[in-house]
């Protein structure tokens, strides 16, 4: 399960770097928490959402995405399929 801390924030951020995407955080009228902007490594974050919504998002976004394990560390990897086999509550 993950924790609703800055911590994990940035290490899900660490994730999304290293397997070669953008974070970024931008105000916007989504939604959700994060998006991806069309196919394109680059994720944005809603700023204005909360701490426990921004980590929802990403974590979301994790689950669906296809990394290149060559690009991660075995913590990384393993943080991943720990993300994947996981749902966030709240």
């Amino acid at each position: 399960m993950l924790t609703p801390t800055t911590h994990t924030l940035e290490k899900l951020e660490t994730l999304l770097r290293s397997a070669g995407y953008r974070v970024r955080y931008e105000k916007g009228n989504f939604k959700t928490g994060a998006c991806m902007l069309l196919s394109s490594k680059i994720v944005v974050v809603n700023k204005f959402s909360n701490l426990e919504s921004k980590i929802q998002a990403i974590a979301e976004l994790i689950r669906e995405l296809e990394f290149d394990q060559k690009l991660l560390d075995e913590k990384q990897i393993t943080f991943v399929h720990q993300i994947k086999q996981t749902r966030l509550q709240l």
